[in-house]
């Protein structure tokens, strides 16, 4: 091929390098307010008594909204395919807040300094409630943190569990039974926050045609346009969602964060409306990776082979389930079936409340909690039994044109999908990495220094739910549109799928104008996440 598989100048190089207008804060409206959002200085609390009052009558302030004035309309802000498999637990505001960092009111001023002083004008009186910060204390049901009765989605309320996961296959007793050996350990993950360099933003105005206008920092542009029809009562054809480019997200964006505050003022007030996170917000009220507690049991021969793997995940969500039990799902889902020679398999999981900073969607989404513990166990396995941790692994790891039938059981929540390897060149990477870290060499020979490895498997898309869409319009002078909802987050994706367009239309690259993630001009795409875009997306390019 010409321009696939060849490394390529991304289209937009020259003009990232040179600071030129592209990000969501790269424009400027007229009359423009600014929104600063005040958050609970506590981790479990009932708002006894808000007043607003003074803030109000602060010149410059134009609006503010709490619990008192916004639409009580329960959602999921996880940016996921509909109908979303994470409960509906969220509101705009609550009377309830469950974290340190929740929301508790917004103003929308004139200035940035208006905002942040009308905040400091706000009187909430908190009834304070007990909290809970460790999930395994959160099942007890001593503290109850969702105990509203419209929260959709949560299998055990009264014990904070949104979902409980037993899958088996396999006769597991009998397989840890027939192994010689049986190695069993448990392992802590910890939190992690994405940071990426553009903190989340959004920009709402209303255009000539009265409709809402976001301009937002976001993995899902379609999703978020979905969602902000369900809360403001609008119609999907009144809301216009504009993707620009991304400065990063990880994971972080693929989830609805203040886009439905820019749209709630903007609504109310007909001017145009910023927000954005601070570096600080984006630590205590974005998202974060899941912190979870995971034991492994794997049995095993003398000779290496495993009989039996059983994984038991607790993971802590924190006050709201965006995400939740489809990253539980993918612990077991995307981790398991790389070892598909066993007699026997069991995944255990529960995804519980706390008290804690929201998780959410980040890179490797659940995968990589559960090979921290997986990759760990095995290591331990071959040391027992005296093999190379190398050689342990190429006796038992899946291969091409080979399935598991964790696969289907388990999936993305999404049971009955079975899953076949097409394409898998692990053998041949270990055998690679082995060579580049001269681990025969190295390895056992630790004199204050060693070496480790560790195989890993990720999907591209959710089977059977994941979709790209592009079209291609041929201009007068010869060069071609191509329209496309795949979301850059500066991972390049536009000029790959440019670059699949010119391979498929015999041009050069340069003749392809890009132009994604606009809600009114592009086709719909479910967003840039689970590793699918150059996939999904860039098979519906070659296709178009």
């Amino acid at each position: 091929m010409k321009f696939v598989g060849t490394s390529y100048t991304k289209i937009d190089a020259e003009a990232l390098s040179k600071g030129k207008p592209l990000f969501t804060d790269d424009i400027k409206v007229d009359d423009m307010l600014y929104a600063k959002i005040l958050w609970s200085p506590l981790p479990h609390a009932i708002i006894k008594e808000i007043d607003t009052s003074e803030a109000e009558k602060l010149d410059g302030v134009r609006c503010v909204l709490t619990y008192k004035n916004t639409p009580r309309v329960k959602f999921t802000t996880a940016g996921q395919g509909y109908p979303e498999p994470s409960p509906y637990d969220t509101s705009v505001f609550n009377r309830k807040v469950r974290y340190v960092g929740d929301r508790v009111a917004v103003v929308a001023a004139d200035s940035l300094q208006i905002a942040e002083r009308a905040l400091s004008l706000i009187k909430v009186e908190y009834e304070e409630l007990p909290a809970v910060f460790d999930p395994e204390e959160a099942l007890t049901g001593k503290v109850i943190i969702h105990d509203e009765p419209d929260a959709t989605g949560i299998d055990d309320p009264k014990h904070n569990l949104i979902t409980h996961i037993d899958a088996t296959v396999g006769n597991i007793e009998r397989a840890f039974e027939d192994a010689d050996i049986v190695v069993e350990n448990s392992f802590k993950t910890q939190y992690s926050q994405h940071t990426p360099i553009e903190p989340h933003i959004t920009i709402a105005y209303i255009d000539e045609y009265d409709r809402l206008i976001i301009r937002t920092s976001t993995q899902v542009p379609f999703h978020i346009r979905r969602m902000l029809s369900i809360i403001t009562g609008l119609p999907e054809s009144r809301i216009r969602v504009i993707k620009p480019r991304i400065g990063g997200g990880f994971g972080a964006k693929q989830e609805l964060m203040l886009e439905d505050i820019a749209a709630l003022i903007t609504l109310k007030t007909r001017r145009p409306v910023r927000i954005e996170f601070n570096r600080r917000e984006e630590f205590i009220s974005s998202r974060t990776r899941h912190p979870m507690k995971i034991e492994v049991k794997i049995g095993a021969k003398k000779d290496g082979r495993f009989t039996a793997i059983q994984m038991k995940a607790l993971s802590n969500t924190g006050a709201y389930g965006a995400h939740a039990k489809t990253v539980l799902f993918n612990v077991g889902s995307k981790t398991l079936p790389l070892y598909n020679k066993v007699d026997a398999v069991r995944f255990i999981g529960d995804v519980v409340y706390t008290n804690l900073p929201v998780a959410g969607a980040y890179r490797g989404y659940g995968a990589t909690q559960g090979y921290t513990a997986l990759e760990s166990t095995v290591d331990i396995v071959a040391e027992r039994l005296k093999l190379d941790p190398i050689e342990i692994r190429k006796i038992n790891h899946i291969r091409e044109n080979e399935s598991s039938p964790i696969f289907e059981v388990l999936g993305e929540g999404k049971k009955g999908t079975p899953q076949i390897i097409k394409s898998c060149k692990l053998q041949w990477c270990i055998e690679k990495g082995a060579e580049a870290i001269n681990w025969n060499e190295k390895h056992g020979k630790h004199n204050g220094r060693g070496v480790g490895m560790a195989i890993l498997m990720q999907g591209s898309g959710i089977a059977l739910i994941d979709m790209g869409a592009a079209t291609i319009r041929m201009n007068d002078d010869g060069t071609f549109m191509l329209l496309i909802g795949a979301t850059d987050i500066g991972t390049g994706s536009d000029t790959i799928l440019a670059q699949i367009a010119a391979e498929e239309l015999g041009i050069s690259p340069e003749r392809i104008y890009v132009y994604s993630s606009d809600t009114d001009t592009t086709p719909f795409d479910v967003g840039a996440y689970a590793s699918s875009t150059t996939y999904i997306s860039g098979n519906a390019v070659r296709q178009a």
